[in-house]
């Protein structure tokens, strides 16, 4: 099996992913997965990378994402953890039904999708990442209306296969993202 380094991961993000937002996205992810590498005793490479390419394919496949990505990690012979959690983390789109097995899997569930309503609640209000209060965010989780295309339900999921509660799971996205501010 072969992990890339972070390098040959964010060439791979560059070549694949033209939207900004999409790039950004990435990064925090892929940062929010390194910080939870930390606290549950992870690769934090595998888990920064699996971050980073969780969604390299959907600018270009969004129909079949990640079925696409899941095939090249597959020919490039990338680790079995990295691709179960990019599979995991498509949950009920797609025909994806997977459930997530490992941390890591659950971590990118979770993460995935409150990084979008993080982002959308910044571009709001002009705060930096490490300064949001998880009150805030809380509240706007549990607003459907904000960022409506954010589906909270794999958030409430990959918390739950996580086993960390919805408050600190957005406690810790927080803190691991101030290095991005």
């Amino acid at each position: 099996m072969t992990l890339p380094t972070k390098e040959e991961a964010r060439q791979l993000l560059e070549l694949h992913v033209t939207d900004d937002y999409q790039r950004h996205h990435a990064r925090m992810v892929a940062t929010a997965l390194e910080g939870y590498a930390s606290l549950f005793q992870g690769d934090p490479q595998l888990w920064f990378v699996t971050g980073l390419l969780h969604d390299v394919d959907f600018e270009k496949h969004p129909g079949t994402h990640p079925g696409e990505s899941l095939r090249w990690f597959k020919e490039w012979d990338y680790p079995e953890a990295l691709i179960h959690a990019v599979e995991a983390h498509a949950y009920g789109y797609n025909g994806f039904s997977t459930l997530p097995r490992t941390k890591l899997a659950a971590a990118l569930l979770a993460t995935d999708e409150l990084c979008g309503i993080i982002y959308a609640y910044r571009k709001l209000n002009p705060v930096r990442y490490g300064e949001m209060k998880v009150s805030s965010i809380k509240k706007k989780v549990k607003e459907p209306s904000f960022a409506a295309k954010v589906d909270r339900t794999t958030i409430y999921k990959g918390c739950e296969h996580l086993g960390v509660p919805l408050d600190e799971h957005i406690a810790n996205v927080i803190k691991f993202l101030a290095p991005l501010d």
